[in-house]
């Protein structure tokens, strides 16, 4: 964590102004001995439910002598946090409605993320990352979602599912290999689902035959976030059809591979500047050495990635939200009609209070599945209600935003509209609402 703190000092000067002109204070406003949540303590014990082996039962918790807030967070974390938010403000926001209208995400941005450490978070050191916590990446994706959710879900693919998959899945080689690229220069993508396979992922009909050295890859994939600007992807194949989901095996995939196509570029209603493409594979050609983890054990990879990367969704939909509200709040008590400004109206003030409570709630379930994942307290029932709740909410908030800036807010003209287009996607990618719902449903409900 310390040195992506020291990367964003020395690359990013934060400005004491920027924090008293959003009404805060010049030093932290949190104490500078708040105890950290993570990692795990060693007085800490994992409290289990009475109804946890039969009967519907609820999370387990865990126990600590004094308990913190959530939203307490480490001096480190504070900081990390405010630079990210500046360089939103600064950097990002100048260039969002450009990039939503030409769908295409700037070059140098992306640039900046690889030079203040954003992409490769949880990268250890010794292999060029930043070496973090995963509740730093959640709270990059969150901040920079609060200005664009296309900047958040690069930052989020990168480090949630991709870098995620090779920390945990790589032999050391691999590690080496691919790395030091992926926190210094190579952005990554995730390439699941295809046309026949979207909730029921392991349908999938790209299949790997083993000839010689290499697997030859042919099929198509579908809605592959980051294809555009990604060298390199974790791609999903099977090797055996007839062994349903036992055959599928996961693969590092290199753009360079002969055999391997990025495709047309999705026109999308939300997250524009967010490249969402089709791959195509033919007769593409992968080194053995390029397999991820064991062969046949695909599933147990995209499933326990997914898991995570579920924890970042809820945090892009929360900064989404975040960012649809602040815009709302601030036009209300501008706004005037009746001769006073609509934000002395009650209906207007139990809007803008109900949209504070629901995002409250909603990064409440973020910050807890994060710390959850940090602790290694199991946190897949978390992480689906996380996204379902947070993408509920983000939907609302954005769609109040706009009935509160009435006819201006149905105009591109206005920011809050975009913030609506961007919310729709958090209900559909990396798992549907329906696809949590079974999830928790499985979690929560007596098993037979």
């Amino acid at each position: 964590m310390k040195i992506i703190t020291r990367r964003i000092a020395a690359k990013f000067t934060p400005n004491p102004d920027f924090r008293r002109a959003r009404g805060g204070s010049e030093k932290p406003v949190i104490a500078r001995n708040v105890t950290p949540v993570c990692p795990p303590r060693k007085d800490a014990k994992i409290l289990g439910s009475p109804y946890s082996s039969e009967g519907a039962c609820m999370p387990d918790v865990l126990q600590l002598p004094s308990p913190t807030p959530l939203t307490s967070f480490t001096e480190d974390e504070i900081l990390f946090r405010d630079n990210i938010r500046q360089f939103a403000e600064e950097k990002v926001r100048p260039l969002v409605k450009e990039m939503d209208e030409k769908g295409v995400f700037d070059k140098e941005l992306i640039h900046q993320f690889f030079q203040l450490g954003l992409m490769g978070i949880e990268v250890p050191e010794q292999y060029g990352g930043a070496g973090g916590k995963f509740f730093e990446a959640i709270l990059a994706v969150e901040e920079l979602s609060r200005v664009d959710a296309s900047a958040g879900v690069i930052v989020d693919v990168q480090n949630t599912l991709v870098n995620n998959a090779l920390l945990r899945w790589t032999t050391e080689e691999q590690k080496k290999r691919y790395l030091p690229r992926m926190a210094s220069e190579l952005c990554g993508a995730y390439a699941l689902s295809e046309a026949g396979s979207g909730s029921d992922a392991f349908a999938l009909q790209t299949k790997a035959e083993l000839k010689g050295s290499d697997y030859v890859l042919n099929g198509r994939k579908l809605w592959i976030t980051n294809a555009k600007e990604a060298g390199v992807f974790i791609l999903f194949a099977t090797v055996d059809p007839a062994a349903g989901y036992k055959g599928i095996t996961a693969f590092i995939i290199e753009k360079e591979f002969p055999g391997f196509t990025v495709g047309k570029k999705e026109d999308k209603l939300g997250i524009r500047a967010s490249s969402t493409c089709e791959l195509i594979l033919e007769d593409c050609r992968v080194p053995k050495s390029n397999v991820l983890g064991e062969v046949g054990k695909g599933y147990k990879i995209a499933i326990e990635t997914l898991n995570e990367g579920r924890i970042g969704i809820g945090a892009q939909m929360a900064g989404v939200a975040r960012g649809a509200w602040e815009y709302a709040a601030k036009y209300a008590q501008e706004r005037k009609q009746f001769g006073k400004s609509i934000a002395d109206f009650q209906g207007i003030q139990f809007q803008i209070a109900q949209m504070a409570t629901e995002i409250e709630a909603a990064r409440l379930m973020v910050y807890n599945a994060a710390r959850m994942k940090d602790a290694g307290i199991p946190f897949v029932k978390e992480a689906a209600m996380t996204k379902l709740f947070c993408s509920q909410v983000a939907e609302r908030v954005t769609s109040l935003a706009i009935e509160i800036y009435g006819g201006y807010g149905f105009t591109k003209d206005y920011p809050v509209e975009k913030y609506w287009r961007d919310s729709k996607i958090g209900k559909i990618y990396e798992g549907t609402s329906n696809m949590q719902l079974a999830t928790i449903a499985k979690l929560v409900m007596p098993t037979k």
